[in-house]
């Protein structure tokens, strides 16, 4: 846990593979609750696990980090899921794409919709930087992470900085 940032308090669960989920501004029994519930597992609370990715995040919510270099565990989600995040993970700091642009990517010009889809159900936000993802006209659309559209727009900012 991070227990200060600019976005409030962060929460990182990490596996053997690599982080698996950030959340933020919730309380720790909630997050526990949200991973139990999302990956049918027993949490354990371990900070030697989580520091490199809450070292990681911090700096990116300082502007100090413009990538991360901390594996991803991406079990549980479609093939579909994983290959629009793993594009979306290499749009690069400051820059922004379209879902279009995205399903355009994976051979699926038409699949701007689920594109969409598998932003919102993004579990690794800021990391995978859904935030990026804009509407086809380039205007703001629904932001899966806390705080919704205002939070992504807040982070656009920062990249802008």
């Amino acid at each position: 846990m991070l227990p200060s940032s600019p976005i409030g308090r962060l929460w990182v669960a990490v596996t053997e593979l690599g982080l698996m989920a950030v959340e933020w501004d919730m309380p720790q029994t909630d997050f526990i609750h949200l991973l139990e519930r999302r990956f049918h597992a027993d949490v354990i609370y371990d900070e030697t696990r989580t520091g490199e990715a809450l070292n990681q995040l911090s700096e990116y919510l300082s502007g100090e980090r413009h990538e991360f270099t901390i594996p991803l565990d991406l079990t549980g989600l479609s093939s579909f899921q994983v290959q629009a995040l793993h594009l979306t993970s290499n749009i690069p700091y400051g820059q922004t794409c379209t879902y279009r642009d995205i399903a355009t990517k994976m051979g699926k010009p038409k699949a701007a919709r689920a594109v969409g889809r598998a932003e919102a159900t993004n579990p690794i936000p800021l990391v995978i930087p859904c935030h990026r993802v804009l509407g086809s006209d380039g205007s703001l659309h629904g932001y899966g992470g806390p705080g919704g559209i205002k939070m992504k727009a807040w982070l656009l900012q920062l990249e802008r900085t």
